[in-house]
């Protein structure tokens, strides 16, 4: 857990990574319980049984996290000269297109449901001398199963920005909003009780949406660092300030005239493309070897940093100076 690829941890990410492994080996030891116990009480409720293969669906962004690891700590290679870091957004993106084409399929069956009027039916079962109406065990189980979520969610979400991973983001936002299916299939199943039929219907497809929802996002997200978009933070809200702190820093230098920055995002660590302005003609070799030290040592996710020479700096590299990394964009 000391390095990424060619990157030495620092010891607070270190600690962060290990932490993340153990909640994510919790979560799938967690979720197997959850889908065995809506196993037994799924019964003939579409909301149940949309929520029971939510669950299973939800397994696989812990699963590409645990095996991207096994890539990324790999240190380049010839064959790989970057590094097996895109291994950690190949996950994100198989996460996010299994979401949107199962959940696509959810929906599609429960509005075929409402459409045709179908009436589900909740059996009882006979426990203790007492025959006992199936939803009240539904209500039950879905009202436990949805703690554990909450809480492992919340420790996800603060562990994402200090390993800048995008797929713990993604999973720990699912988990966060996990109450809200909970609560829709609840509701499917007490609409079910009281003789509205369609309830039940409506909450498939209220599930099913939130499902999608995440895969169209995930997805999004994948394909566009994949295909080297402007770096931008964890949770995708904006370009990452540390585009703007590089062009900063590396103007700072006397020898330096003008500095623009074009950075990638290649899956928790970035490659940095430093174009300078030379305010002489004559450049040392240990000037720029100086400014790409001092890029590098700006941030642990700085793997590669590139320092070249222009005589012009390129429209689509962000000038130092430029702060529209550090706002919405």
């Amino acid at each position: 857990m000391k390095t990424m690829g060619r990157t030495d941890l620092p010891e607070t990410q270190q600690k962060a990574l290990r932490s993340a492994i153990r909640w994510e080996w919790f979560t799938i030891g967690y979720t197997v319980v959850t889908i065995g116990l809506l196993a037994f009480v799924v019964g003939g409720s579409q909301a149940m049984r949309t929520a029971w293969i939510e669950d299973m669906l939800s397994v696989i962004p812990q699963i590409a996290f645990l095996v991207a690891l096994l890539f990324i700590r790999r240190p380049p290679t010839r064959a790989f000269p970057f590094g097996h870091h895109r291994v950690m957004g190949v996950g994100h993106l198989v996460a996010g297109v299994a979401l949107l084409a199962v959940g696509g399929n959810l929906a599609y069956e429960a509005i075929g449901g409402l459409v045709r009027a179908e009436h589900p039916s909740i059996g009882t079962v006979y426990l203790f001398g007492r025959t006992i109406w199936l939803g009240w065990f539904m209500v039950a189980v879905m009202s436990v199963i949805v703690i554990g979520p909450f809480f492992y969610g919340h420790a996800k979400a603060k562990l994402a920005p200090k390993l800048h991973n995008k797929v713990l983001y993604a999973d720990a936002d699912m988990a966060k909003a996990d109450w809200t299916s909970t609560a829709a299939a609840i509701v499917g199943v007490l609409g079910v009780g009281i003789g509205l039929w369609w309830l039940d219907g409506a909450a498939a497809l209220f599930i099913s949406a939130g499902i999608v929802w995440d895969g169209w996002r995930n997805s999004r997200a994948a394909i566009r660092d994949l295909i080297d978009q402007r770096a931008r933070t964890e949770d995708d809200s904006r370009p990452h300030p540390l585009i703007a702190r590089i062009a900063d820093r590396v103007e700072e230098f006397p020898w330096v005239r003008a500095t623009a920055v074009r950075m990638r995002d290649m899956g928790q660590v970035f490659h940095v493309e430093v174009f300078v302005v030379p305010a002489h003609h004559n450049v040392r070799l240990n000037e720029i070897e100086d400014a790409r030290e001092a890029v590098a040592a700006l941030d642990w996710k700085v793997q590669d940093v590139v320092v070249i020479p222009t005589s012009t700096l390129p429209d689509e590299a962000e000038p130092a100076g430029d702060r529209t990394s550090r706002r919405d964009a």
